[in-house]
């Protein structure tokens, strides 16, 4: 494969660089509008089929009404409720909920006098408007014209779910462009840094985005065919930024020294697709299975997130193999045009092969067990907390304070005796039969509910039509904490003759918590085999992929800790903008198990193909490590300084769990890219010697089989100090 494009980039180099010219533009102007096209919210961590979700349907089924509390609005005048300046206002926003198509009924203190939807010092009250069951496309439009026109008034705030939901798209879309903007200036600085060349250092950026247009494009072809979550830019943006860069540095960095071991522009290109280009086909794979294994759960939030993976690591290899290679051979001696003599510094040819990355790779394999155990208990140590870790999942708490849903949810929460979005809604099919008897079980049941702890009250059961009865629990505690998650269970468990569903906004985490923890074991399975496949394929041993397995799970193990301490118990929150939630979002541990183990294999591949090719060369065990570390340190330093950037932007979102997303996968690449890579990685390899490279027979023969190795490269020529 690699032959016939390294006969495209030298042979028809112009033709390739118009039709990605033509791409590009064609993914412009056709994948763009995908961003403003996408919706989020609750809906995307539903899990299908779940007892929640069953339980939504029989309410929707049975009223036509939407289960989960419509949209609030939190009236307060400054005067009491009964003062005609508040029933005025109240009259207004009821009228205008009235008057819109999309709501089934409006809720008002006036006219159900529920003492709940007055606060308790009597100076605020709220507008409960629910929506029709059947008309889930329109509910952002509803709140958009909800809003529009109580724009201004100081005496209304909205909230709920769909105005959550609402709020989430456009800070989002918000946060998109901020993180753009504030990533490619330093990006490019630091490229410029690296390269010192204009030239060059512009390459990754360009190629970076042209990777992001693409992705974008193949987001929105599969948007068409089933619903793409808004959350998966974040992950098509800042991945395919970085990982497009990390590409494109390893290629163009490979290039120009081969430009100055030999100035033949045919010969570098090949030697470059040969080796770079061999192990990002290898990156790409390890990435691709990492994002693909999120196809397991049932979640759209990871679905969409398994969908912007897989399609940000083919665009990436794609545009690294068949775009970057004709856009060098155009370039040819004219890569560091603009960059004085003095300023040049190739990244992967040292001049002093006794200091630097050599030089420290040397050092730590002579103090080779020591190393490794100081570095292992720094990672275990950092990975502590994790031990501690509480979840929740998005809400109006992942919103800023600005927000008028999270605003309302937290004055719910004080100064009001309930909040709608916090009752657990339990629905019971009786399948028909004797009115009287099934009041009897239903008035039993309240009781039974009643009696719970952690129970404060349970409205009386209502008849939704023939067999479908509805009764509220209202917790003591609040929503999702583990009081609440409790009671849901314990409802669950309540046995009886009727069919008994439990929804409502904590059942719903409930249920996602216990679908992620169920297919956690597959995912994570998934990931390894295919990971020790892919490593095994390239090496030849199983030693290197099961030492690679291992340190990548510390590595995740010291960043989850690492978020807990920022996020869960709040050490640090302020310096990125976070309020402490107490608690990690349970989709987290997921995601950043599939990235974090993903770009970690990415890096481990960079390394091992180095000290592999040194090897192959004649080089001895020890001197393989250190050349293949001293040739990588700065190209793949740089790479992983970049590549944080790219993702390192997210933290900048003013969603919580994207900030811990970011965060997250930065921490990841750092710890890989320091204390792996520079110092567990050598100090293993030095104690292991001969047996990193041993495999049983049959997997010997596999890779004699079907490795992927180089085969037609040719000898690689030895470096000029």
């Amino acid at each position: 494969m690699m032959d016939l494009i390294v006969r495209l980039a030298n042979r028809h180099a112009r033709v390739m660089v118009l039709c990605a010219v033509v791409v590009a533009a064609l993914a412009a102007v056709f994948g763009a509008p995908v961003v403003t096209s996408l919706t989020g919210g609750n809906p995307d961590f539903v899990t299908p089929g779940s007892g929640s979700v069953r339980a939504d349907d029989r309410i929707g089924a049975a009223t036509g009404i939407q289960s989960d509390g419509g949209i609030i609005a939190l009236v307060g005048t400054g005067a009491p409720v009964d003062d005609p300046r508040t029933r005025e206002e109240v009259g207004k926003v009821a009228a205008l909920m009235s008057g819109d198509p999309v709501f089934a009924d409006v809720l008002t203190y006036y006219t159900s006098q529920d003492p709940s939807l007055v606060s308790r010092d009597g100076q605020r009250t709220i507008v409960v408007g629910r929506l029709k069951d059947d008309a889930q496309d329109r509910y952002q439009d509803a709140v958009d014209r909800l809003s529009d026109a109580l724009h201004g008034d100081p005496a209304v705030r909205l909230g709920g779910s769909e105005v959550v939901g609402n709020q989430v798209v456009s800070t989002v879309q918000h946060d998109l462009q901020r993180a753009e903007l504030l990533a490619f200036p330093v990006l490019f600085l630091l490229s410029l840094w690296i390269f010192r060349s204009l030239v060059a250092s512009a390459l990754p950026l360009v190629i970076g985005g042209l990777n992001v247009l693409l992705t974008l494009l193949g987001l929105r072809v599969v948007d068409q065919f089933t619903p793409m979550s808004i959350f998966s830019l974040n992950l098509v943006t800042a991945l395919g930024l970085g990982l497009a860069i990390d590409y494109s540095l390893l290629i163009v960095s490979r290039f120009r020294n081969e430009m100055a071991i030999e100035p033949d522009v045919d010969r570098a290109i090949r030697v470059t697709l040969h080796t770079a280009g061999r192990t990002i086909l290898f990156s790409s794979l390890t990435v691709s299975v990492a994002m693909a294994s999120l196809f397991v759960f049932r979640q759209r939030f990871l679905y969409s997130m398994a969908v912007g993976g897989l399609l940000v690591s083919a665009s990436a290899l794609l545009v690294a193999l068949l775009v970057l290679p004709p856009v060098l051979r155009l370039l040819g001696r004219h890569i560091d045009f603009l960059a004085p003599a003095r300023w040049r510094r190739s990244l992967e040819a040292p001049e002093d092969t006794e200091g630097g990355w050599f030089g420290m790779a040397r050092a730590v394999m002579r103090r080779a067990p020591l190393v490794a155990i100081a570095a292992s208990a720094l990672l275990v140590a950092l990975g502590l907390p994790f031990l501690k870790v509480a979840f929740t999942t998005v809400g109006p708490a992942s919103l800023p304070t600005g927000a008028s849903s999270r605003s309302v949810a937290d004055t719910l929460r004080a100064d009001f005796p309930a909040d709608p979005l916090e009752s657990i809604q339990v629905v019971v099919v009786t399948g028909g039969g004797d009115h009287g008897a099934a009041q009897v079980r239903m008035d039993a049941l309240r009781a039974d509910i009643a009696a719970l702890p952690g129970a404060a009250s349970v409205t009386p059961p209502a008849q939704l039509n023939g067999d479908t009865w509805l009764l509220r629990a209202v917790p003591e505690e609040p929503g999702l904490s583990e009081g609440s998650q409790t009671l849901v269970k314990d409802v669950r468990a309540l046995s009886g003759q009727d069919e008994v569903l439990v929804g409502g906004q904590t059942a719903t985490f409930v249920d996602l918590k216990d679908s992620l923890t169920g297919r956690l074991p597959a995912a994570a399975l998934i990931v390894f085999l295919s990971s020790m496949l892919v490593l095994l394929l390239m090496t030849g041993s199983l030693v290197l992929p099961l030492k690679a397995v291992v340190m990548n799970l510390l590595t995740l193990a010291a960043t989850f800790g690492i978020l807990v301490l920022v996020f869960q118990w709040g050490h640090g929150a302020g310096l990125f903008g976070a309020d402490t939630q107490h608690a990690l979002d349970a989709t987290q541990p997921v995601l950043l198990f599939a990235m974090v183990f993903g770009l970690s294999t990415d890096y481990g591949v960079f390394l091992l193909a180095r000290i592999k090719e040194a090897r192959d060369a004649g080089a001895g065990e020890t001197e393989s490590v250190a050349q293949g570390l001293g040739r990588t340190g700065r190209v793949v330093t740089a790479a992983a300084v970049l590549f944080c950037v790219a993702l390192g932007a997210l933290a900048t979102s003013e969603i919580v769990f994207i900030k811990e997303l970011g965060l997250g996968t930065a921490l990841g690449v750092l710890l890989d890219a320091t204390i792996v890579r520079a110092l567990l990685v050598p100090s293993l390899m030095r104690l292991l010697g001969r047996w990193n490279w041993w495999a049983p027979a049959p997997l010997r023969w596999l890779y004699e089989r079907f490795g992927l190795r180089e085969g037609g490269a040719p000898p690689l020529a030895v470096e000029k100090s």
